[in-house]
């Protein structure tokens, strides 16, 4: 989100306002109040003497907290304000905000206070295309409350708004007549509900069900303890654990009331999206398997059935996307849900056999199992189009995603020359995701589904698939693996990130390691922060381009795991060490992406206009790069450990490591660290180079 803008959130609502606490949204802007994928507040202001107070400071003071400390201007600068006016505003099922207005001064005071409000009931993403509505709005005044309405045949939203004082109650919003006694305090509370359907009849107006505080403490305090030291790791870690609890929703909040897996990222992906949760799940895996657990139930449950080409679902296949606006309901996107995906389905078999093998947790496998059965002949017969043995992808229709795989932008899979590859296109970390899947499911079948013949048969594939894998995509001239296979079979020869991803999948020979850990490592892909999405002097290259040329967390975080899988420890501290060092410069949270620009010209890392911030599997990526450096792994019954630290982290530490063992603490030290007057001097020497070179 933008510097100047003040988010908080809980489950599927969230409220974005600028630092004063207003809401004006523009229609193409995602500010206002959003519940389940619709804007239920688009306009809300405060007046007082009909002036926009000004502000002295805000913040979040905890995720679905806010604080707004105003006051009226005076019209000089000689003279000092007699007000205070303060607005908290806490998120729930909506959000309440209590506004306190203070006479400092030794006389009375008489004041307007004047609330405006409005809804444009905008579909999250008629936002994103500014696309205007069909239905028609309306408004009511109900006594001393608002409503706000919206319908289009049986589509029905509605806001209501309840002051607990007295008001002028109009269909534009709430005015209160306020006499303040000397030092004194006058305060209201407005609670703002989103409604789905008709209200006949007045509600009660209680937001939080659930206690945010207690649950947020209960979250903090069940994850395990990071200190290092420096304490870069440590910030990161924290930030990282407040988001993903900012971010969780809740899918059965009735039944099993602490049961949440996370949402995509805010603004825009405030959603369930399969390979978000999945790779979220994964990375978390050692600091938060519950999210693992929920992730798997939920997607397992909205498992493919059917053959519907406007959803691209497949039998077997695990969804995209699932919304619940207007134009998902009126089938005009199809994300009811959408299965416009080819990685999420190997993603869920790669996390099933994962979340068991750190958590012992069989019986959910065994749950599972007709599942995992189903999403294994998906890989085989609908992820394979053509029979070639590679999965592959193409929309059925013209509202789908053209990319379907983790890089789902346009214009994400390109050749060396800039020049768009023909769909249907098989990507070479789906292969990779298959290989692993494969050899995961393999061992869930011999030791828990109790089927040597499907296990023998799965690891025939594995086998033939690897082999098959390292001669049809490399590309020996260059000495990498091809982005991509496309239409007619031709190798995408642009250098891409991807190549990471198929050492984290385990499906790159023995002798062709080295060549890609140069690639990985070299000037050309490696920027100082982090590996970009693609290779300077690539001809799509662009360091400011989504998936051409950006550095992406999540994504180096799975490449550092996949250099330490292959033994290539150092290397994949390096990464680690650079992602940390980026957030720092994002005060420990680092956005979903940012710019490719190379360190020494920047010194600092540069925000991508667009990124969500907090975003899911970039909230989890240093809890991967944690695991990463101190090598931890579930053997059996036991958690081992192999740390490789950076040269700038002198310990780091972890207790309570939960599993299938007893909480675990693990440590590590490294006496030859630097010291952090050899940090200051290096980040010195660094920007004097990168202004020498501009």
């Amino acid at each position: 989100m933008a510097e100047g803008m003040i988010s908080i959130l809980d489950g599927a609502t969230f409220v974005t306002s600028n630092r004063t606490g207003d809401i004006d949204a523009a229609p193409d802007q995602p500010h206002g109040l959003f519940y389940k994928d619709t804007r239920h507040l688009s306009r809300w202001t405060l007046r007082v003497d009909g002036q926009c107070p000004a502000l002295l400071t805000a913040d979040n003071v905890e995720y679905h907290f806010a604080q707004f400390f105003l006051f009226p201007r005076t019209g000089s600068i000689y003279e000092n304000p007699y007000l205070s006016i303060i607005r908290r505003r806490h998120a729930g099922t909506g959000f309440r905000e209590d506004i306190e207005v203070i006479n400092h001064s030794m006389k009375p005071t008489t004041i307007e206070l004047r609330i405006e409000a409005a809804a444009d009931f905008a579909d999250l993403f008629e936002v994103k295309d500014a696309l205007a509505k069909k239905g028609e709005l309306y408004r009511e005044v109900r006594g001393q409350d608002l409503l706000l309405g919206y319908r289009r045949e049986t589509f029905v939203r509605q806001t209501l708004i309840h002051s607990s004082q007295p008001a002028d109650v109009s269909e534009e919003g709430f005015v209160f007549k306020i006499e303040i006694q000397p030092k004194a305090t006058w305060t209201t509370t407005l609670s703002v509900r989103p409604l789905v359907g008709h209200v006949t009849a007045l509600e009660p107006t209680e937001l939080i069900k659930r206690n945010l505080r207690e649950d947020f403490t209960r979250w903090i305090e069940n994850a395990p303890l990071v200190s290092s030291d420096p304490p870069i790791i440590q910030q990161a870690y924290l930030r990282s654990i407040v988001d993903l609890a900012a971010l969780r929703f809740y899918p059965y909040p009735d039944v099993f009331p602490h049961f949440a897996l996370p949402a995509a990222g805010l603004p825009w992906f405030m959603a369930l999206f399969g390979r978000d949760s999945l790779i979220t799940s994964y990375q978390a895996l050692p600091f938060l398997p519950e999210l693992a657990a929920t992730s798997l139930v939920v997607l397992g449950e909205r498992q493919g059935r059917a053959c519907d080409d406007f959803r691209d679902e497949e039998p077997g296949k695990i969804l995209h996307e699932l919304r619940f606006g207007e134009l998902t309901a009126f089938g005009e996107r199809p994300q009811s849900p959408y299965y416009g995906t080819a990685d999420a389905t190997p993603l869920f078999l790669i996390l099933l056999d994962e979340y068991e093998r750190w958590t012992g947790d069989a019986a959910l496998v065994r749950r599972l199992e007709k599942v995992a059965r189903a999403a294994l002949a998906w890989i085989d017969r609908y992820g394979d189009r053509d029979g070639d043995g590679y999965i592959e992808y193409e929309r059925k229709a013209e509202t789908g995603l053209e990319n379907q795989c983790w890089k789902d932008s346009s214009n994400a899979i390109l050749f060396a020359d800039g020049t768009l590859a023909e769909a249907p296109r098989a990507t070479c970390e789906l292969q990779g995701y298959a290989y692993d899947a494969k050899i995961r499911c393999a061992r869930l079948a011999r030791s828990i589904f109790g089927d040597t013949a499907l296990a023998e048969r799965l690891e025939r594939e594995a086998a033939d698939l690897k082999a098959r894998f390292n001669r049809d995509f490399w590309i020996p001239e260059r000495g990498f693996f091809a982005l991509a296979l496309d239409g007619r079979k031709r190798k995408v020869d642009s250098l891409t990130s991807n190549i990471g991803h198929l050492l984290w999948s385990g499906i790159v020979e023995d002798d062709k390691v080295e060549s890609i850990v140069r690639h990985l490592m070299g000037p050309a892909l490696f920027s100082g922060w982090g590996v970009r999405t693609m290779a300077e002097g690539e001809a799509g290259f662009n360091p400011i381009e989504y998936h051409n040329g950006t550095v992406w967390p999540h994504d180096n975080a799975l490449i550092a795991a996949g250099l330490s899988r292959y033994g290539h420890r150092e290397e994949a501290s390096r990464i680690c060490a650079a992602l940390f060092e980026a957030a720092m410069f994002f005060r420990y949270r680092l956005p979903e992406v940012f710019a490719g620009y190379e360190r020494k010209k920047t010194g600092f890392p540069v925000e991508y206009p667009t990124a969500s911030s907090p975003q899911a599997w970039a909230s989890g990526a240093p809890l991967l790069a944690i695991r990463v450096l101190l090598g931890l792994e579930p053997k059996g019954e036991e958690l081992t450990s192999a740390p490789v630290l950076p040269d700038n982290i002198a310990s780091l530490a972890v207790r309570r490591v939960p599993g299938r063992w007893e909480p675990a603490d693990v440590s590590a030290a490294r006496p030859d660290a630097r010291t952090r007057i050899d940090l200051l001097r290096d980040w010195l020497a660094e920007r004097e180079e990168g202004r020498k070179a501009a």
